[in-house]
């Protein structure tokens, strides 16, 4: 297994907006290869002296971090979805509103499943 894991600054008062946008980018995803796309919305990410998932991402005051992971059979499978991805046009109109997110503040990387009990 593959997976590819975000850490996102969201505005709070749109969270139902970036629940509805997210369930729309997991379908393409999904469409496309991923095997399960999971969003979780941040209810204890108290902010640390040193590092943390709120200063990880700039956390404003009134934005919630959410994290995230897609998962995909291997490697292979997320690069070839990704270049289905970014030629769909779904894809190109639905990251265009920065109302949202600040993408610029997202982290993100590729992971291989190494433990799963």
């Amino acid at each position: 297994m593959y997976v590819e894991g975000f850490v996102i600054p969201v505005r709070t008062a749109r969270k139902e907006d970036y629940l509805k946008f997210s369930r729309k980018v997991a379908a393409v995803y999904r469409d496309h290869g991923a095997a399960r796309v999971v969003e979780c919305w941040g209810t204890d990410t108290p902010l640390g002296e040193d590092t943390s998932f709120p200063r990880a991402v700039a956390l404003e005051g009134d934005e919630t971090v959410v994290f995230s992971w897609i998962e995909y059979p291997d490697k292979t499978t997320r690069d070839a979805c990704h270049e289905r991805i970014w030629a769909d046009p779904l894809m190109t109109n639905m990251t265009q509103d920065a109302s949202i997110l600040d993408g610029r503040r997202m982290i993100f990387g590729g992971f291989v499943n190494e433990i799963d009990v």
